[in-house]
């Protein structure tokens, strides 16, 4: 019995509208409109670096978006550098995060922050902000 290796896929690519609370998996191409660092510490300080507490945590809100919208993406540690304005990234298999009753799109360590292969120029559509929209967790009952 020979042992059939599973082929890979192509990505499906998901446009920002089309994202919805608790789902995951996407695969995006977005334009960065803004950078904001939220949090940083740890890394370079003068004190001795003691157990893992001693890696460097950064965490920074990014506006991304395409042509069908815009949402904030929390970009963590190495991910922050590649989050410049006007650059296109590639986002795999990312997630929805709720945070506050809104949206938040993450890429969490099964998944990869990358440099468009093809630097497209995409026009933004900045008056659809997903993250704006607030969602109330409804309870049903079975």
């Amino acid at each position: 019995m020979a042992e059939a290796t599973p082929a890979l896929r192509k990505p499906v690519f998901t446009k920002v509208n089309e994202l919805r609370p608790g789902t995951n998996g996407h695969s995006l191409n977005v334009k960065v409109v803004s950078t904001k660092m939220v949090m940083q510490r740890g890394g370079g300080g003068g004190g001795r670096p003691s157990g893992p507490q001693a890696r460097q945590m950064r965490i920074a809100e990014c506006l991304v978006g395409d042509e069908t919208g815009i949402i904030i993406f929390t970009a963590r540690n190495d991910q922050v550098d590649l989050m410049k304005e006007g650059k296109v990234v590639a986002l795999r298999n990312a997630k929805i995060d709720m945070y506050k009753g809104s949206m938040r799109l993450a890429v969490d360590r099964w998944g990869r922050v990358e440099v468009a292969e093809e630097p497209t120029d995409m026009t933004v559509k900045e008056d659809n902000n997903l993250s704006l929209i607030e969602y109330e967790l409804v309870n049903v009952e079975a």
